[in-house]
């Protein structure tokens, strides 16, 4: 399976960018936006084969975000458990075995004017979020507007306290992830450096390679097993951001037959049942368990 995220800045405006061409050639089975700036019906594109979804801000020519998807979800929602609407920051796709989440995060803005807002929609996100996992692994993704590390921006020095770059905003991320999830990029590709997703216009920063990484594909950690490869695809062009990919192996009963987040912190989850589980079936690989439960594993 493969899954694609782009902030486009302007969907009609990277329509015109050669966007088409991109989405066809890519032939990804979800394909998703954020920073659209427009309601539905304002961009000519209906690729045939997808189920589309738009969110639009009640603000015109604002953030927005969209899904196209090759399978129809068995649910759509809009928003972060039925609050943050009104900026179209938010679609959740469930999906037979994952849900999966398109987020536009909101900029800090300078000065870090907007962080009390930011940091509300970060709790808010991560509890919903972790509720989802709660019920089947979740694969979240979009412009999260953070660099979390030095090693995602050119210039972190420079950046200290700056929006995207505040101890504020990279404290939400490593909360995020302490709660059950993974930086599928960093996770494989721990120690790569000057790979970025973003540029600013000015100065020639896409020239020079002046970037930051702020495009994301974060999947809860029993995911990972599935994750092929998490991409940026920097030689694409049409906005100041570059599409990120993700690549996942096919499910397998495997997957299913792993308890969820919910179960494994259930105090009526017991050791012997994930042995049981583990002797009868030979194939379930418990380091995932063995970590949420903190217990040594049994070999198979």
């Amino acid at each position: 399976m493969k899954i694609i995220s782009w902030n486009v800045n302007g969907f009609r405006a990277c329509l015109q960018k050669g966007f088409s061409d991109f989405f066809a050639s890519a032939n990804a089975d979800i394909f998703c936006l954020q920073e659209t700036k427009m309601q539905p019906g304002q961009a000519d594109f209906s690729p045939e084969g997808y189920h589309i979804y738009y969110h639009s801000a009640q603000k015109k020519g604002y953030s927005g975000t969209a899904v196209f998807t090759k399978t129809e979800p068995l649910t759509v929602e809009y928003g972060i458990n039925g609050t943050h609407l009104d900026e179209g920051r938010v679609i959740t796709c469930e999906y037979e075995d994952f849900y999966f989440v398109c987020c536009y995060v909101p900029n800090a803005q300078n000065e870090l004017k907007r962080i009390d807002y930011r940091m509300e929609f970060e709790d808010a996100l991560r509890a919903y979020l972790t509720e989802l996992d709660g019920k089947k692994p979740v694969i979240y993704c979009g412009d999260l507007n953070v660099a979390h590390n030095e090693i995602d921006l050119k210039n972190p020095k420079t950046n200290v306290g700056n929006p995207g770059f505040s101890d504020e905003e990279r404290g939400k991320f490593t909360e995020l992830l302490a709660a059950g999830f993974t930086d599928t990029f960093r996770s494989l590709y721990p120690d790569t450096e000057g790979v970025y997703s973003w540029w600013s216009y000015r100065f020639h920063a896409r020239e020079k390679n002046i970037g930051w990484r702020i495009d994301y594909f974060v999947v809860s950690n029993r995911l990972m097993e599935r994750v092929e490869n998490s991409e940026i695809l920097t030689d694409i062009y049409g906005s100041d951001h570059c599409p990120v990919q993700l690549t996942l192996r096919a499910a397998t009963s495997l997957s299913a037959e792993i308890p969820s987040a919910e179960v494994l912190h259930s105090p009526v989850c017991r050791l012997s049942t994930i042995r049981e589980q583990a002797k009868s079936r030979r194939r379930i690989r418990c380091g995932n368990i063995a970590e949420c439960l903190d217990m040594t594993v049994i070999p198979a």
